[in-house]
């Protein structure tokens, strides 16, 4: 009953949250880069509280990557 946390116990943990860790951060990576924003950002995203702050800010905030390409949100692409 003692022997909770065991080397076996921390072998398993890893094995299960890094995958998960994975599913979570690279879908935000590539988010935040298209976006503009630094992709390190998406580290965050596995904080529970933090990550809802983050989605909000980016939501709400100006993206640099339109900023910088001179197209705003209601930019429609020319038809070829």
């Amino acid at each position: 009953m003692g022997d909770f946390l065991q080397p076996w116990h921390l072998v398993v943990l890893g094995i299960v949250f890094i995958p998960c860790l994975l599913i979570v951060v690279l879908p935000f990576w590539q988010i935040f880069k298209k976006a503009g924003f630094p992709p390190a950002l998406s580290l965050l995203m596995v904080v529970p509280f933090v990550s809802l702050i983050v989605i909000f800010v980016v939501a709400f905030s100006e993206w640099p990557a339109l900023k910088k390409s001179a197209q705003g949100p209601g930019w429609i692409p020319p038809a070829s």
